[in-house]
């Protein structure tokens, strides 16, 4: 398989609950015979059971159950996908290499990351960098306004060319 087919992957304007998608697209893949999809939802879906929510018992002892399926949201399913991502990235970085199939699937079901160019605009636009020693401290503002759609690690480094650029300049 070469190419990821666009059948597969979600976004948050289609009318459906990534939780529907994932076990649409699981079905999808098991009839067009697609291993690496069919593996990859089976993944996301075994994760399901550690997502719980807190309960107190009648004894008054705290614990908690695994939620169920109308109680799964978006988010708790981005989270799985986004801790994948994570440990790919770790295991294609010790392979020296760049990409994987996996990385690009996992990838087609989560929000399009914020651009380094989208950040230094937003930055220009929405902050004083003059009211911070330096450019680096507005780290926490930055990531408060893109959340988890910007990288840490490229936030830094754009408030770090705009410290070289006012410095230079």
């Amino acid at each position: 398989m070469s190419e990821i087919s666009k059948e597969y992957g979600w976004d948050a304007s289609m009318e459906i609950h990534l939780y529907d998608k994932i076990r649409q697209d699981m079905k999808t893949a098991m009839m067009k015979k697609d291993i690496l999809v069919r593996d990859t939802m089976r993944l996301i879906m075994g994760a399901f059971p550690g997502l719980t929510v807190s309960i107190t018992l009648e004894s008054g002892k705290k614990t908690t159950r695994v939620k169920k399926p109308e109680e799964i949201t978006d988010e708790d399913l981005l989270n799985i996908i986004r801790k994948f991502v994570k440990s790919e990235k770790t295991v294609l970085e010790l392979k020296k290499e760049v990409s994987s199939h996996y990385l690009e699937l996992l990838n087609h079901y989560l929000p399009r990351m914020a651009t380094s160019q989208e950040i230094d605009l937003w930055v220009r636009d929405n902050v004083d960098l003059s009211l911070f020693k330096s450019p680096i401290q507005a780290m926490g503002t930055v990531m408060k306004h893109f959340g988890k759609l910007a990288d840490g690690n490229q936030v830094k480094e754009v408030l770090k060319n705009m410290g070289n650029n006012t410095a230079n300049g």
